[in-house]
């Protein structure tokens, strides 16, 4: 086994989530648009991938993508408001790279924000259905 550091940092894993018995994503259309006009947890994802490695390249990386892919996906987000969410640094030492814009940062922020208040308010109602699924399952089971 070597001593040698890694050439290039591995990215922090993206922010934990609490692990539920059923699946919930918060996915926004915007209305009139296109279906590339909508915010979800993917495209959240790969701006705060963005965020915490400063590269398009890197995030998409990091998420399991090709960087075509992740370019895509960043300049669909990019067109859905007057101003970007993410934006190109140019040149510099190591040759660029992207970080979130201000509304970047609070769309993120908001999402986030709006994601966990939905949970909040699913997640009593969803384990109760999910509890008379599998009650009714085991039932019918046994009949």
């Amino acid at each position: 086994m070597s001593d040698r550091l890694p050439l290039s940092p591995t990215p922090a894993p993206p922010p934990s989530r609490p692990q539920r018995p059923f699946g919930l994503h918060l996915r926004i259309d915007f209305a009139g648009a296109a279906p590339q006009a909508r915010i979800g947890p993917g495209k959240i994802a790969l701006m705060e991938a963005v965020g915490r490695t400063g590269s398009i390249s890197a995030a998409g990386r990091s998420l399991g993508m090709s960087y075509r892919r992740a370019w895509l996906l960043i300049d669909a987000v990019n067109h859905l408001f007057d101003r970007p969410l993410v934006e190109a640094i140019v040149g510099g030492r190591s040759g660029g790279g992207a970080r979130l814009t201000p509304l970047g940062e609070d769309l993120v922020a908001a999402y986030r924000s709006l994601e966990a208040k939905t949970m909040r308010q699913a997640d009593a109602d969803l384990k109760a259905f999910t509890a008379r699924v599998m009650a009714s399952a085991a039932e019918d089971a046994h009949d």
